[in-house]
């Protein structure tokens, strides 16, 4: 996992691409109902304001789209077992 690509500063950069005279701030953060972290990121510049919320995957990367849930599997093994 290359850790500089999956910070939430490097995401920040490369979806709201910041100039020096923006004003980026953090707008609101928290959890979601089954507990995935999320930071909602405000950037206000001259020709107009922009928000985007980021989401903490399991493996510690930010993305703009949340997680997939986690669905219920049975692998191939356990179906042979079960007949």
């Amino acid at each position: 996992m290359d850790t500089a690509r999956s910070s939430l500063h490097y995401q920040v950069e490369k979806w709201l691409r910041p100039e020096p005279s923006d004003c980026v701030r953090v707008a609101r953060f928290g959890h979601m109902a089954d507990g995935t972290r999320y930071v909602q990121i405000a950037a206000t510049r001259i020709n107009g304001h922009r928000e985007l919320y980021f989401f903490r995957h399991d493996d510690g990367d930010w993305c703009v789209f949340p997680q997939r849930s986690r669905q219920p599997s049975m692998s191939a093994y356990r179906l042979t077992q079960a007949c």
